[in-house]
């Protein structure tokens, strides 16, 4: 019998998970990861092993908080103090739920990892490898905070709900089975920010305050903003400023901690470089490739070539697009198939 460890939120998605695989015929385990969390409290856990007690697989809480202070908090904040917008699910998945996890399983002897995450793996004899495509019920894919996973783990990952069409099966699922967490909220926030006040996260744990500048708008100072990490590249709320058109953050002039803002065409643009890639479905770039890349999580994906340009890859949109942010990651796809992903430079 084949064994899998699954990692389990307190959440329907993986709790689910946990009751498909055992149906399935796996040895189930599972596992919650202790984060870091400003009020030190681990309700993911509690919830989880009552989940477990109640289907009747073994649990673990496997310690990562010193591994998500790294690689994921300090990332956050890092990212705020250099002007950019950061996506620590992205990291959380590469170095812990994806990384440390599977160590984890590997040391207890098991074979396989799984999360509740709405994506497919399977093998491509198209591609003579383990691909990731985006889940069935599209609505709910994940697949692009997925691109992260290191390509040669594919093949040990179970997506068991990766051909559900909608959450209300799976909250069926977690009814029939008596689980407390059938009716559980969706988590909309980033799990150590639960109140979604990252500005104030920040000042409380970095050395990030408020710190007056200049904005500019057409090389000419008209305002002044209270911190570069208060604002991100689209904004128009929060300005504080009157104008006859809409205006939006373009940009950042970290070095005379300035703001630049502009009208919304100034947000388009037609090309833009991305650093840290992981490449899924191929191994390397060698020729221009024609892909669909989406550059947020709630964001339309749109037609581009991405090619080599030294470290970096470079993506040309056939049209001009707006809302491409710095920090953010690219994700580019082939039909519904993930081919890799980087961050936004």
């Amino acid at each position: 019998m084949k064994k899998v460890l699954v990692g389990m939120s307190g959440g329907v998605d993986s709790s689910v998970s946990a009751i498909i695989l055992k149906e399935q015929g796996y040895d189930v385990y599972g596992a919650t990861m202790k984060l870091w969390t400003p009020d030190g409290e681990n309700v993911a856990s509690t919830d989880a092993k009552k989940v477990c007690d109640k289907i009747g697989i073994p649990h673990y809480t496997i310690d990562l908080e010193n591994q998500f202070k790294s690689c994921v908090i300090k990332k956050f904040i890092d990212g705020y103090k250099n002007a950019r917008t950061p996506n620590p699910c992205i990291e959380c998945n590469k170095y812990l739920k994806f990384g440390a996890m599977y160590e984890k399983a590997k040391s207890l002897g098991i074979d396989y990892i799984s999360t509740g995450h709405y994506a497919k793996i399977e093998y491509s004899d198209k591609y003579k490898r383990y691909i990731l495509r985006k889940s069935k019920n599209l609505e709910k894919d994940q697949s692009y905070v997925l691109y992260n996973i290191p390509k040669n783990i594919l093949e040990y990952v179970l997506f068991p709900l990766e051909n559900f069409e909608s959450k209300e099966e799976i909250r069926k699922i977690a009814c029939d089975n008596n689980l407390l967490v059938a009716s559980k909220p969706d988590s909309q926030d980033i799990c150590f920010i639960p109140d979604g006040d990252y500005k104030n996260f920040l000042e409380k744990n970095s050395d990030l305050k408020s710190k007056e500048g200049n904005i500019i708008f057409h090389g000419e100072v008209i305002g002044k903003h209270t911190g570069l990490y208060k604002y991100t590249i689209g904004q128009r709320k929060g300005l504080g400023i009157s104008h006859e058109t809409p205006l939006y953050v373009i940009g950042f002039n970290i070095e005379k901690n300035e703001l630049i803002i502009g009208e919304e065409k100034d947000l388009y643009i037609k090309s833009f470089k991305v650093k840290d890639y992981n490449l899924l479905l191929i191994d390397s770039i060698t020729e221009p490739i024609k892909v669909n890349v989406k550059t947020r999580y709630k964001s339309l994906e749109h037609p581009a070539i991405i090619s080599m340009d030294g470290n970096l890859i470079n993506v040309e949109f056939e049209e001009l697009q707006k809302g491409v942010t710095s920090g953010q990651s690219a994700v580019f796809y082939i039909d519904d198939i993930v081919l890799g992903g980087g961050i936004i430079v």
